[in-house]
């Protein structure tokens, strides 16, 4: 029996397109109707999964002729990963990206590691600065989300009365993140820095949750003005804005 608990919000649908796309690296491609009953999900469910992966960039259909011997008959709609794709999933690359960590953190020591997260910080920091300091102070969560999606991070802005969240709906080190947590900690800070303000991490997707969400306080430059408040004890981010509208 299927399990539709697979195509809900948050969590569940990182993980259900992560398994998407370590079967295809397996398999090459997959109809919609393979990927269904291989994964246990409805059909349904797995549709409105491939329409956001297919609208993020990370899959393309492709058509194929049925197998037999005289390949006659309707072409069959299959998935396939496209470079994106390939680049943000799970492979031997991030194995390979976790091990050397590791091995820099027992050589060098755990101090090696945080350096390494640190510029790396630095560097996403250089790539969304220009953009966000060129907004009017308002404008500048807003700015430096569209500047984080142009990185690959799918981001956007959610408005509460404690003032704004960050959510990044993708994370592209998040299999190496949920080794090394320094990486979502050196981030966090670049944010802090690019924004001038303080700002507090809520959750992150290398830690399980459906997305990485960052709070930055009413009152703040960069929020809306009000009285400071606690920020909510769970994040509060719709989703990505490129599966809006793609459930079926």
């Amino acid at each position: 029996m299927k399990n539709d608990h697979d195509a809900s919000g948050g969590t569940a649908d990182g993980r259900t397109r992560d398994r998407v796309v370590r079967r295809l690296l397996e398999g090459g491609s997959a109809t919609a109707a393979e990927l269904s009953r291989q994964l246990g999900v409805s059909p349904a469910g797995i549709r409105r999964h491939l329409d956001a992966m297919v609208s993020d960039g990370y899959i393309t259909p492709i058509e194929t002729r049925p197998r037999g011997p005289r390949g006659r008959g309707r072409p069959a709609k299959c998935y396939a990963l496209t470079e994106a794709g390939h680049e943000a999933g799970p492979s031997a690359y991030s194995d390979l990206a976790a091990g050397a960590l590791r091995f820099l953190a027992e050589v060098v020591g755990p101090s090696a590691v945080s350096q390494f997260a640190d510029s790396r910080a630095a560097d996403l920091e250089r790539r969304v600065r220009s953009a966000v300091v060129a907004a009017d102070p308002a404008d500048r969560p807003a700015a430096l989300a569209e500047a984080m999606t142009a990185a690959g991070y799918t981001a956007s802005v959610s408005e509460l009365p404690t003032g704004l969240q960050i959510c990044q709906h993708h994370c592209p080190v998040q299999f190496v993140a949920e080794r090394f947590p320094a990486l979502c900690d050196a981030e966090t800070a670049a944010l802090s820095r690019v924004l001038d303000t303080h700002v507090q991490r809520l959750a992150t997707i290398a830690h399980g949750d459906g997305v990485c969400t960052t709070h930055i306080p009413a009152g703040s430059p960069a929020a809306p003005d009000g009285a400071a408040a606690s920020p909510p004890a769970s994040p509060n981010c719709p989703p990505s804005p490129s599966s809006e509208g793609s459930a079926s």
